[in-house]
């Protein structure tokens, strides 16, 4: 079966070389049955790793521990959920897992423009084969699924394995990983038809129009990724965060950053033909920084809870990085006269003037967090010495950018295109900013909330949610008078004559609720005490009655549960059970943690373990106020994306230009 499995990764390998070769030469020489020959070959590398993945999944289940992945990341205790998701959970697995999803995506995508984009297909095949390539060769040569355990008398079957890292036996690490490389991988759709405009010299969006529903598809996956993995965070690990800044998490952001800033931008080329530079720029620089946050998981160059074990692989990454960045640029410098703006920035006091605001915001934001996730390794190039760039420093920068972007999700939709006047903005923005200043001064008066960040965003944050539902409120009225229908009625038809327009202001109510649940950070309260039967301990409003301790063991693990009652105003609320167990098979000890979820707060118990003098416990007690609106601000954001990809009732159409080919010559055509 290994074998097999090599030969599928092998045979995949020369099929992408082939499919590279295939659809350039066909491209250049106009042999059309070449390019359908490269075209063909990225299904046959979907079926080779599909094979591929098959027989790893069912080794994972099976337990042939024959296999060094399988001894690795799987064991006879484990649930085969879990054993499933062992797929993923290691270097090799992953990598697989990394190529699989570029094939099929690739798959996908040939099968959709088999009859379209004749003229940029080939090269948009090429670029995803290059890509495709290069993970193949990591997974050939370098960091192989199907190596088996040898002794000097051949194969070993150790009989059993080492078990996937307890901290991965959760429920989210079944969806988080998938999610977060269905972004990374995602991002190399729209990054291949940018290179493929800039190669067939195309003026129009012919590009953007193809690729605007992949990037949103691809924008809510890593979205998704994003947010499951803080979930995790929060529920897993027992320090009662959902966000370090550790240098893995801050690599799944950054793509994210600039996804959004080209999601943002994308509408200026179409509406006005202008950011046609930026938004070759921003795509280019999403899938640069997908490999770049790749590369840090896997090389060791950072330390992280969420990195592989160090390996070869960082110096393979670095050569793919500069050698495609470098012939990116020259792409994008040898191309500039293809990509200059069709109309001209009028007014500070515009709505294209808040885009190009808005983008130079989140490129702030982008380049803190990278250069204080890599100024360590810097600091010990150039020094010597590593000099660590913990929470506090992101705080302080990105704070103040991220309540700038509030302000703009606010102000930028509801400014007119070309110029505003002082007097519309006053009608528009009158009711939400009264709306937010009285919100925060009544925090201030009657709450006596003192944290200035936290005012300015609960004020922030009433004024976005006043502007937007004035939006739907304004539009539905109007619909309703006109046409004598219900309010819900007209709500709906509104949201369906311009879904892009108001699933967008729907994802923008999502992120204020995010926004609310952030800044509840504020005012957390936490409380690390030594406990015994009987014991009560007070935080906040709440008091915790320390009840038995009840231990035991299974196949996989052996367990210690605290119960503990919740009082609250004298009366009994509820019971709080956290667990600590030793999984048998990693030697590892681990905490499940207890939660009580409200809209208001969580009140949250973590056992963190034996006390010092073996007579007690330690239990870590927290209050964090405000969080569950950051899970709840995730569903607005996705039923508002899905929103967007639906087609709206009048389509929206932009006079657009694109290139097509009559014989040798190229002409354009406008429609």
């Amino acid at each position: 079966m290994e074998n097999l499995g090599t030969l599928a990764i092998l045979l995949a390998f020369c099929f992408a070389v082939y499919a590279v070769l295939s659809s350039l030469v066909g491209r250049w020489t106009k042999r059309p049955f070449l390019v359908l020959s490269g075209e063909r070959a990225v299904y046959s590398i979907w079926v080779l790793l599909s094979v591929a993945v098959g027989i790893l999944v069912y080794s994972l289940i099976d337990g042939d521990f024959r296999l060094a992945y399988v001894a690795s990341h799987s064991n006879r205790t484990m649930s085969n959920i879990y054993k499933f998701t062992a797929w993923w959970g290691g270097q090799e697995g992953s990598l697989l897992l990394w190529s699989w999803l570029l094939a099929t995506y690739s798959s996908v995508l040939v099968f959709q423009n088999r009859r379209k984009l004749r003229e940029m297909m080939p090269y948009v095949t090429a670029v995803l084969m290059t890509v495709e390539t290069f993970f193949l060769i990591l997974i050939s040569f370098v960091e192989k699924p199907f190596n088996v355990l040898m002794s000097g008398k051949g194969v070993v079957d150790v009989g059993d394995g080492q078990g996937l890292n307890p901290l991965l036996q959760y429920w989210t690490m079944v969806i988080h990983p998938p999610m977060l490389y269905l972004g990374y991988v995602g991002f190399t759709v729209p990054f291949a038809f940018a290179i493929g405009s800039l190669l067939t010299k195309q003026p129009g969006e012919a590009w953007i129009h193809t690729t605007r529903r992949w990037t949103l598809v691809t924008w809510i996956f890593q979205t998704t990724g994003i947010l499951l993995g803080a979930g995790w965070a929060y529920a897993v690990l027992g320090w009662g965060g959902y966000w370090g800044w550790d240098p893995v998490e801050n690599a799944s952001l950054l793509p994210w950053i600039t996804a959004t800033a080209f999601l943002h931008s994308v509408m200026m080329q179409e509406k006005k033909g202008m950011m046609k530079v930026w938004n070759i720029v921003l795509v280019s620089a999403t899938f640069f920084l997908c490999i770049f946050g790749t590369f840090l998981t896997r090389s060791g160059v950072v330390q992280s809870v969420h990195a592989f074990a160090q390996s070869p692989l960082g110096n393979y990454f670095v050569a793919f990085l500069a050698t495609g960045i470098a012939a990116t640029l020259y792409l994008i410098l040898n191309r500039l006269d293809y990509l200059k703006s069709e109309a001209q920035l009028e007014s500070v006091l515009s709505r294209e003037s808040s885009f190009l605001f808005n983008n130079l915001i989140l490129l702030a934001s982008c380049f803190a967090v990278l250069w204080g996730t890599m100024f360590p390794v810097i600091s010990e190039a150039i020094s010597g010495e590593k000099i660590s760039v913990d929470a506090p420093f992101f705080n302080r920068v990105n704070i103040p950018i991220a309540l700038m972007l509030m302000l703009l999700t606010g102000v930028g939709p509801l400014i007119a295109w070309r110029k505003s006047s002082a007097e519309s903005l006053r009608r528009a923005f009158t009711w939400p900013a009264l709306a937010g200043v009285a919100f925060s001064a009544a925090l201030f008066a009657f709450k006596g909330v003192r944290d200035f960040y936290a005012l300015v965003s609960f004020a922030l944050c009433i004024f976005v949610a006043v502007t937007i539902v004035l939006e739907f409120f304004k539009g539905a009225m109007a619909i309703r008078t006109k046409n004598q229908m219900s309010m819900p009625k007209a709500m709906f038809e509104l949201t369906h004559r311009n879904t892009r327009r108001y699933g967008g202001y729907l994802v923008h109510m999502g992120v204020v609720f995010m926004f609310i649940g952030f800044t509840g950070k504020a005012f957390d309260q936490n409380k690390t005490v030594q406990v015994n039967t009987g014991q009560t301990v007070s935080i906040g409003h709440y008091q915790l009655k320390i009840g038995k301790v009840d231990s035991g063991q299974n196949n996989d693990y052996q367990w210690e549960i605290m119960n503990v009652g919740v009082i609250k105003d004298g009366e009994m609320i509820g019971t709080l059970k956290p667990e600590r167990r030793f999984y048998t098979a990693s030697k590892q000890p681990t905490s499940e943690v207890s939660i009580r979820r409200r809209l208001n707060e969580d009140l949250y118990l973590n056992l963190a373990g034996n006390s010092n003098d073996g007579d007690g416990n330690v239990l870590q007690c927290y209050v964090f106020p405000l969080v569950s609106w950051i899970w709840m601000g995730y569903w607005v954001v996705l039923f508002g994306t899905i929103i967007c990809l639906i087609p709206s009732k009048s389509r929206l159409i932009y006079p657009r230009t694109e290139v097509v080919t009559v014989g040798a010559v190229q002409v354009k055509a406008e429609r």
